[in-house]
């Protein structure tokens, strides 16, 4: 286990900082590996800190950071310290959010990239992580001029116990991560969420976004692991299409603040944590 309480280095949607108490509750004593293959924030992972994980995202710049952080910590708080030398405003936001694209139109995953992920998540509107069709970062600025944007004792924290665990990290689907589960290992889904109205769009992390199709695959592979005789937890809203999906496993309601909504009279509302023990 970590000696310091790690935390999320970035406001991510559907972070789970507000519910670590009750999904900690649910979350079996014994198991052999840790999976999550849709990592977020990482509010449970560094809430649990197992020694033997493997952590997932489709989101390649999301996932640099998490290797960044392990590997270069050092270049990562630098460089964000850099950029908060300099009084922000729109237009830096702006050369800023342009420099970000160009790593992410060339595939530059390095130290760098991870720093203006961290940088921008701190001055962009809401902390909203969104990208458009060609995959482009699109979120606008949050009028945020000063202040910090890395707290240098949490990277170090977190590198640390990136480092001297056996932390697997990935870039690749959901199903093709969970390959790698056995009978007695723990997975914990908390996937982009299925829309609270049926007008709502589904949530664009990432370019190829999370369809309708994708939330039927993973309650399909959610039978599958339980079947294989792992432990399984999934997070999602309170929506009827989640009771067809999964009906016959336990389902608890939570009451949620969703601070990123635009919106302050819908920051209210309901998920489910759904295990099948």
């Amino acid at each position: 286990m970590a000696s310091k309480r790690m935390t999320p280095v970035l406001k991510w949607a559907g972070g789970k900082t507000q519910l670590i108490e009750p999904i900690m509750s649910k979350i079996p004593k014994y198991y052999n590996n840790y999976f999550e293959p849709f990592i977020g924030g990482g509010a449970i992972l560094f809430a649990v800190s197992p020694q033997n994980a493997y952590i997932n995202d489709t989101n390649e710049q999301l996932i640099n950071l998490y290797i960044q952080l392990k590997n270069s910590p050092d270049i990562v708080t630098a460089t964000v310290d850099e950029l908060d030398k300099v009084e922000c405003n729109k237009e830096q936001y702006c050369c800023i959010r342009e420099r970000y694209n160009e790593k992410i139109l060339t595939h530059k995953l390095d130290a760098e990239c991870a720093a203006l992920m961290i940088w921008i998540n701190k001055h962009c509107f809401n902390g909203l992580y969104r990208v458009n069709g060609k995959g482009l970062f699109n979120v606008p600025y949050n009028n945020r001029i000063g202040g910090k944007s890395i707290d240098r004792d949490n990277i170090n924290a977190i590198s640390a116990y990136l480092r001297n665990s056996d932390i697997k990290i990935s870039c690749l689907d959901f199903e093709e991560i969970c390959e790698n589960v056995c009978a007695d290992d723990f997975v914990y889904f908390d996937s982009p969420y299925i829309p609270i109205s049926e007008t709502a769009d589904f949530t664009s992390y990432t370019k190829d976004s999370f369809t309708f199709n994708d939330h039927k695959r993973l309650s399909k592979l959610f039978k599958r692991l339980d079947k294989l005789g792992a432990r399984v937890m999934l997070s999602n809203n309170d929506v009827p299409l989640i009771y067809d999906f999964y009906e016959g496993y336990n389902i608890q309601k939570l009451d949620v603040k969703r601070m990123i909504n635009r919106n302050a009279a819908k920051r209210t509302g309901k998920e489910v944590l759904i295990t099948n023990y």
